[in-house]
């Protein structure tokens, strides 16, 4: 069990942490008898000290004197009200946390046990020792990426202009669009391809779904609320600048290339989609004429060229995702996915297009893990030759 310990001379607050159910708090006026209350023979024994706010000097003193002489402590400073500057200092000496000085037994009590979950991820002394394995692409790998970049973005760049003009010809908007990915260390890139939709893309949606009588009219009824299934990554993302979101301390947001939903609306709504009746729209209105016909030969995905240039992705490895799918996917047995470069092409690209595209997202992150496990230059070069013959899309998605 994590000890308690306060530092401080607030009858009140001394008062409130009697009543904390099942805790036993050691009371002490300085610093020096704070270090020794904290001191322990037992190993893996912790402490959580809250601090009442004092003399800043004299705190931020006291603070480096307890994190000097204890390893195991948790620093919570009682506070009425904090500046963003005297935020930031106490926060460099070395507090882990702030509360309300007036905090009821309900919230002190709340916070001890929040911190209890968590004792292996939020004491100092139980971090890893070891250090943090990083993904480094093979000079072998890089020296061919460049190379094939070249190479081919000169043997494209006709192709290249024309794909601009018939863009802004046909539509209003930039010729490229960008969205957030995540590559190798979960490290985030601006992801390049060709827009293939309209700038009005929801409202084109909406106009056909109503007619349509599906899901989506349905989905458009939500005022304001954002949508998982009613959005594709070619539209950009809009969030209202005075929106209140009410949201829960516990709730986790997920953020994609164009919304930004919590996980129960989204685990919700993937549930209404299995459950209804969802009619797809086979030409989808959002998406132009010269989409179309770029995304069913692959062109909307040429600029990806100048990430693999920047040393963003590689020719061949494992798909960047959107961030909020690479979230998810930050427990140990997923984190050999992204010991891996992002890919233009990879194995499951290939092995999904072999299978008529019907491949569930466990078999697609495992093939990830696998080829991130055993990638070399052969590999590489059986994966490039197969996406040659299976670039052309049979669909029109």
């Amino acid at each position: 069990m994590i000890g308690v310990v306060y530092l401080g001379s607030n009858p009140k607050t001394e008062e409130r942490l009697r009543y904390i159910p099942g805790r036993l708090v050691q009371y002490t006026r300085n610093y020096k008898d704070a270090a020794s209350a904290c001191s322990t023979h037992v190993r893996n024994e912790h402490f959580i000290v809250f601090y009442e706010q004092g003399e800043q000097e004299a705190d931020i003193n006291a603070i480096n004197f307890l994190k000097k002489k204890n390893k195991h402590i948790y620093i919570i400073l009682l506070t009425k009200e904090l500046t963003t500057e005297n935020r930031s200092v106490y926060q460099r000496s070395g507090i882990n946390d702030t509360l309300d000085s007036n905090a009821s037994i309900t919230e002190l009590n709340k916070k001890i046990q929040f911190i209890s979950d968590r004792e292996n991820m939020l004491f100092d002394d139980q971090q890893p020792k070891y250090r943090m394995l990083r993904f480094k692409i093979p000079l072998w790998k890089r020296v061919f990426d460049v190379f094939f970049a070249l190479i081919v973005l000169i043997l494209t760049s006709p192709i290249f202009i024309l794909t601009a003009i018939a863009i802004r010809l046909e539509s209003k908007g930039p010729i490229i669009f960008k969205s957030k990915r995540v590559g190798a260390n979960y490290t985030i890139f601006n992801f390049l391809k060709f827009r293939s939709m309209y700038q009005d893309a929801e409202e084109r949606l909406k106009e056909v779904a109503k007619e349509a009588g599906n899901q989506y009219a349905e989905m458009n009824k939500k005022a304001e609320q954002p949508s998982v299934t009613s959005l594709n990554m070619g539209a950009d993302m809009m969030i209202g600048d005075d929106t209140d979101m009410m949201i829960a301390d516990d709730e986790v947001m997920l953020v994609g290339d164009d919304f930004v939903i919590s996980e129960t609306d989204y685990s919700k709504e993937k549930k209404e989609e299995i459950e209804n009746a969802f009619v797809k729209i086979e030409n989808d209105p959002r998406v132009t004429k010269v989409g179309r016909f770029i995304r069913k030969f692959s062109i909307d995905e040429l600029p990806q060229l100048f990430n693999i240039l920047k040393g963003d992705m590689s020719v061949v490895g494992n798909r960047p995702l959107p961030l909020y799918e690479a979230e998810k996917l930050t427990i140990d047995t997923s984190i050999d996915r992204f010991m891996a470069p992002a890919g233009l092409t990879g194995l499951w690209q290939v092995e999904e297009r072999g299978k008529g595209g019907m491949m569930s997202a466990e078999e697609r992150k495992q093939l990830d893990i696998k080829y991130g496990q055993t990638y070399n230059f052969w590999l590489d070069m059986k994966i490039l030759f197969r996406t040659f013959f299976a670039f052309v899309q049979k669909e029109n998605v």
